[in-house]
Order: structure tokens, then sequence, then C-alpha cells
């Protein structure tokens, strides 16, 4: 029996998001059919939409923070079933067989797919992704709250958690927006003493409802100075998307400190090379996560109570929820809730 789902697409380069109905397709050997309950809308997000059509083929499906239930198996799938509750994320599947993916980083495979990118993303009520792009979702946690940890979630708990800080070590969060908002959250379920940075006063509150022990209000300090006045940060994840501040902020490292760039832009980093050595600093870059990882970061959170601060968008005002990302007017995360159509 044939079904049909809303897809958002982009079919003219540059051109609006609008939502188109077709018919389900069985998914080939190796891939599922997920129905989509809810999809997060990533500053990611707003290069797939743009859609020149130079390097990705139109029509173009946004979206790869997605959660749903299986609603369909292809050949040779084993260990998922309909009904299974899923989540999909920036990883969308690999090649399986090259250096990378046979020693388990399967993120940085040369073949790595990306929802939206690879193939129609997650802005619709189906998507058909490889089999190995599954994350279980567990029990405890709801599908909209578990759709940001395919991209927003795992990949701030994969760089506090590998960055090797010791226990009850000093982590600073520069940003607390999007990214930054779980990764207050996660720094201090995970036992370390968290400092947030974020321009003006009136994030103070909710950052130390978070679980953040001192605020810097960077529009009236500078954060890399007043994070050595507190005797450095062990780890300064950097979730902002301007790389202006860098620079600075790395004064604030303690020594043998690192500075993690989760946000980034097309500006530079310039790192004086004498206090990088006499200082033991590093300064890395991280990206996302495998599966595997989310799930754990998943459980991490339905153990510990950390929780992405979502706005709800019907899908098909998805256009709208580009252009609001694009001004910067959300908060936090916006996630496109499949069920509602809105009547506009």
């Amino acid at each position: 029996m044939s079904d049909s789902a809303v897809t958002m697409v982009v079919t003219e380069p540059c051109g609006p998001l609008h939502p188109v109905v077709a018919e389900t397709v069985s998914p080939p050997a190796g891939w599922v059919r997920v129905s989509v309950v809810a999809s997060g809308v990533c500053n990611a997000d707003i290069a797939t939409a743009a859609a020149t059509g130079k390097d990705t083929a139109l029509p173009v499906t946004p979206g790869h923070e997605v959660a749903g239930v299986i609603a369909e198996t292809g050949d040779r799938v084993e260990g998922w079933a309909a009904g299974d509750r899923v989540a999909v994320g920036w990883f969308g599947g690999s090649c399986d067989h090259c250096a990378h993916c046979r020693t388990g980083d399967v993120v940085h495979c040369a073949e790595r797919k990306i929802p939206g990118l690879s193939y129609p993303g997650g802005w619709a009520q189906s998507i058909t992704v490889p089999a190995g792009a599954l994350a279980r979702i567990p029990d405890g946690l709801d599908l909209f709250h578990a759709a940001p940890f395919g991209c927003a979630g795992v990949t701030t708990f994969n760089a506090i958690r590998k960055a090797g800080i010791r226990a009850g070590g000093r982590v600073a969060v520069f940003g607390i927006g999007g990214l930054g908002h779980l990764a207050v959250q996660f720094a201090a379920k995970l036992g370390y003493e968290t400092i947030a940075i974020a321009r003006g006063r009136d994030r103070e509150h909710l950052a130390r409802e978070l679980g953040a022990c001192h605020y810097i209000d960077s529009d009236t300090q500078m954060p890399g100075a007043a994070l050595k006045e507190l005797d450095g940060a062990d780890l300064i994840l950097y979730t902002a998307s301007s790389t202006a501040p860098v620079d600075e902020l790395l004064t604030g490292l303690a020594v043998h400190g690192q500075l993690t760039l989760v946000g980034v832009d097309a500006g530079s980093v310039t790192v004086p090379a004498a206090r990088l050595v006499m200082n033991g600093h590093t300064l890395t870059g991280h990206l996302t996560g495998s599966p595997r990882e989310t799930e754990e970061a998943m459980a991490f959170a339905v153990t510990t109570g950390v929780r992405p601060m979502i706005e709800r968008m019907p899908l098909d005002k998805a256009d709208d929820a580009v252009t609001r990302l694009r001004s910067a007017a959300p908060r936090f995360r916006l996630v496109l809730d499949t069920a509602v159509v809105s009547s506009e």
C-alpha cells in the first residue's frame, strides 16, 4: 500500500523552501525509511537551504537533526525493526572500509554522508537513510528533545568528554546559544567547575541555572583576561560562529590548557608560537560524533537531566525558521514538528 509524505524542498537556485507531497518509496538494501516526528534547524542548514545548485543537485531538502520511528527496513538490515525510535544526525553514513572507519573514526571517513547534502534530509515527514546512520533513542527522552542530539548534543558532549581534562578541572564555554547551553549542562554534570561566557548580563541567571559556577560578560570584560584571573581554564569550548574573539581567549588557558573550536566561520586564528610552546597549550577543532556516541550522549542526558531548550515550529514554516536563524533571533534550538502543517 502506497503512502505519501510532505517534504520541504528548494527547487530553484537560492529559491524558497516549499512543501511538496510525494509517495514514499521502500528503502533499498542496507537502508531504512524513518517516519520523521521532529527535525532540528541548525546553523549548518543555512548553507544547505541556500541551495545554489553548484555543490548539490536540486531539488534540495535540508535537515540533519532527525528523530522519528522506523517505518520500513530494506533487505540486509539487521538489528533494526519497524517501530524502533531512532535519531539521525550530521553523520549520515560512511564507507565502512577505509582506515578511519576501520578504527571507529567514522565521522572522518572521506565518503561520509550528510543528510540534506548526500541525500534528501529530514525536513520532511519521511527520510530514507543508511542503517549505519541510526542511533537508538532511549526511553525517557522524547523525540523533540532527541532530535538536536544528532548534531548539537553529541558534538558538545564529545568535545568535553574527549578533551582529557583532569577530574574537577575548569571548563569555560564561550557562547551560550544553541550549542553553548548544552555544553554548560554537560560540563557541569560531568563534574567540572563550569564558566559561562556570553555577551551581556541577560543570560547570567540562565547560565547559572544550567550549572555554571561563574559567568563572564564579554561586553564588559575581556574574557581571556577574566579567565586568567580565575587561574585559567583547562578547557575552553568555543561555540560561537565568529572566530574573531579566539586570539584573546587563548590568554585565558591554564598551563596545558586546550581550546576546542566547534563553532567556526571563514576566519583565521593567530597563535603566538612562544606562548603555545611555553604553556603547553593545545588548539584543536571537533566535528560531531558517531551514532554510538550519539546514543551515549542521549543516555547521559536521561541519567542526568540534560535537555536542549527547544522551540517548535510547523514543518511547512521551515523557510521562516531559516530566516529566524539567519537573523540570530532564536535563543536556542528550533525544531520542526512534522505533524503540524499550518493552515495559512
